[in-house]
């Protein structure tokens, strides 16, 4: 096991391989057998991807994603012309809270195509690549279920949250006392705020690509104030 901040990390490439063995599905099989590189990989070696899905809610056993968005990158170069996204039918009804979150209405998502139909070619381009995600518990989450619901086995992989990024740099005061007796306010980790913090630019929030973009450059950054290129991935997945 690694440490991997404040917590353990899974030694991923021995949890792929033993997926490989035991996964069902010839496409996790084949997701799996493509492998991960190992927790001691400069971070300046690592393929990194960058990645957002949009969802009707926040639920992971209720919602369900309505488009997803894949940058690849690495810590000198975004390759846009790579990039990936698709709107996707939701199993579940759009709600008019989420329609105004993501602008992706009924008429979005009527001859969209399911999930499934575009699985495939997402796990082959996250197969060998790190996500780089903004708040994991989405992600994560949602892929999982989403793979569980369609395959009947769900999806593991390892991510670089770069909002737990910034949460090492900004922790939060603990106790009620340092609270109510601080006179500095908490600092924002959301993304968009945490790319001012170095300089970048905004975004309009909440398009799956366009997060992933910003979420890449987010990690460039992240990497040329606090985290060197020569800094062990390890250190930095979940």
């Amino acid at each position: 096991m690694k440490r991997s901040g404040s917590r353990t990390a899974p030694d991923w490439p021995a949890v792929f391989a033993q997926l490989a063995r035991t996964a069902r599905d010839p496409r996790l099989v084949r997701f799996y057998e493509a492998g991960t590189v190992s927790a001691d990989t400069p971070l300046e070696q690592v393929p990194l991807l960058a990645l957002d899905v949009e969802t009707t809610g926040l639920d992971s056993q209720r919602d369900s994603i309505v488009s997803l968005g894949l940058m690849p990158f690495d810590l000198q170069r975004i390759r846009c012309r790579e990039a990936s996204y698709w709107v996707v039918k939701p199993v579940c009804d759009l709600s008019s809270q989420s329609i105004t979150f993501h602008h992706i209405t009924h008429s979005d998502v009527s001859n969209a195509p399911r999930l499934a139909h575009v699985l495939d070619e997402l796990l082959e381009k996250m197969a060998g690549r790190i996500m780089v995600v903004h708040y994991r518990s989405i992600e994560r989450r949602f892929l999982d279920q989403a793979v569980h619901h369609l395959l009947g086995e769900g999806l593991q992989f390892p991510v670089i949250d770069t909002m737990q990024l910034e949460a090492r740099l900004h922790p939060r005061r603990r106790g009620w006392l340092r609270r109510v007796f601080s006179t500095q306010r908490p600092v924002s980790i959301r993304l968009a705020d945490s790319r001012l913090r170095y300089g970048l630019p905004l975004y309009q929030a909440h398009h799956a690509l366009t997060d992933a973009l910003a979420t890449a450059e987010l990690l460039q950054a992240q990497s040329a104030f606090h985290y060197p290129s020569t800094t062990a991935v390890g250190d930095l997945w979940n």
